[in-house]
């Protein structure tokens, strides 16, 4: 079983793909909804909560799991990686590597903006993982603190989230006007997607908006492709739960009602605590 974790709902517009692309593996989601965001929060809380979410999927039988949150990803990924985990039973990959490693050949005029969470952005991840694909690349981050709690409302959609959608444009494209690719760094983000490409296009700006579940599930299925014994591992369901689930540290009603807006499908969910 693979295990997909992010603090609150944006990983599921990653599992979404996923499961669209490798619809033969059982997935457990766990939100951190209660703690949610992880944004604003400190390396150390980061690292500490999403230790726990990958210890307690471990323990559900998740062999490999997917940190589908760009902060933690920027965070807590590599400290898990090298300190917490035996590679021999489990696995953990990120989603800023595989979103990275296409954007040099999406930009033409190697001008690329990030827009995402105070957290990534503060960690430099982007910039870091970007200048080693290209060093010539021309990075410029813009942290959006708004748009995570508007989405996680629901107030994503009405006419109040146009204002932050385009300051936080704004603010980005006044660093460098000249950006031609726009990664959102944040898996909450694609549901404003349609608002972000139709100011871009009332400004008159022609710029590539760059969305991380295509990519990261392609990445995925090109890494169990190279790693069949890692696809042994997860194949059977293990620890009673066929099929996979849903799991939120928040109200599991809210949750499967929130998930909807996501997913497009019902749900049913599974309250849970971490320590």
């Amino acid at each position: 079983m693979i295990g997909v974790f992010d603090s609150g709902y944006g990983g599921l517009t990653i599992l979404s793909k996923i499961r669209q692309l490798l619809p033969e593996y059982d997935y457990l989601y766990l939100g951190d909804n209660a703690r949610a965001p992880y944004g604003t929060r400190s390396f150390d809380v980061i690292y500490e909560y999403t230790l726990q979410a990958v210890n307690y999927l471990h323990e559900q039988g998740c062999n490999l799991i997917i940190l589908a949150c760009n902060t933690a990803s920027a965070e807590a990924l590599r400290t898990i990686q090298q300190r917490d985990i035996n590679p021999e039973e489990l696995r953990v990959l990120g989603v800023i590597r595989p979103t990275v490693e296409v954007i040099p050949q999406r930009t033409k005029n190697k001008h690329i903006g990030v827009l995402a969470t105070p957290g990534t952005v503060a960690s430099e991840s982007y910039v870091i993982e970007l200048l080693k694909q290209d060093p010539t690349l021309v990075v410029t981050q813009q942290a959006c603190p708004m748009w995570v709690p508007l989405i996680e409302s629901g107030e994503h959609l009405g006419e109040g989230a146009d204002y932050f959608v385009e300051k936080y444009l704004n603010e980005l494209l006044e660093q460098d006007p000249l950006i031609d690719t726009i990664i959102l760094g944040c898996t909450h983000y694609p549901l404003i997607q349609d608002k972000i490409e139709a100011y871009l296009l009332q400004t008159n700006r022609h710029i590539s908006v760059v969305t991380q579940g295509e990519i990261v599930a392609q990445s995925l299925a090109d890494y169990l492709h190279r790693h069949p014994e890692i696809v042994e591992r997860i194949s059977s369901p293990l620890r009673g739960r066929s099929g996979g689930g849903f799991l939120t540290t928040e109200s599991a009603t809210k949750f499967a009602d929130s998930a909807s807006l996501f997913l497009s499908e019902p749900i049913e969910a599974e309250h849970i605590e971490l320590q």
